[in-house]
């Protein structure tokens, strides 16, 4: 692994159990992402990462937070929540599973690929859970930037 490389940029995002609030953290992230310069692929993917997140904090917790960190080298967001937790954490990662309730699908919601979409786009995907006390996910999206970001890596690494 790597050596650790300081953050550039952190904040802590609470996320409440509502749906009118819903998309809100995911819409700040990506303003904040933008306004550091970086690149836009990477934007675009912590954006379906955390909006992926902050949905299924939304829709099946008691609430939770979102943890941005932004490095040289990568953009780090960080989920936990204070929900049921996750029995089969593989289960969950296919595609089209999904325990969405009847409301959250008559909404639109539910389909199944919140967690397969937030490893796609990720190029880390670490999640942990405990049923009855919640989960916490780690998803990190490496910046490909040399010159721009003054990372150590070969460009297209």
């Amino acid at each position: 692994m790597a050596p650790a490389t300081k953050a550039l940029y952190k904040q802590v995002f609470p996320v409440k159990s509502d749906l009118e609030s819903a998309g809100k953290v995911s819409t700040e992230v990506r303003r904040i992402l933008r306004s550091l310069g970086v690149e836009p692929e990477v934007v675009r993917r912590a954006g379906i990462v955390c909006f992926e997140g902050e949905m299924n904090i939304a829709l099946y917790t008691k609430g939770g937070r979102i943890i941005l960190i932004v490095r040289d080298d990568r953009v780090e967001l960080l989920f936990s929540d204070r929900g049921p937790g996750i029995a089969d954490i593989d289960l969950v990662k296919q595609p089209g599973y999904s325990t969405a309730p009847d409301w959250a699908r008559e909404l639109g919601f539910g389909a199944g690929m919140g967690i397969p979409n937030m490893e796609a786009n990720s190029d880390r995907f670490a999640m942990y859970s405990r049923v009855g006390v919640g989960t916490v996910i780690r998803a990190t999206i490496f910046r490909r930037c040399h010159e721009t970001c003054g990372g150590n890596r070969a460009p297209g690494t």
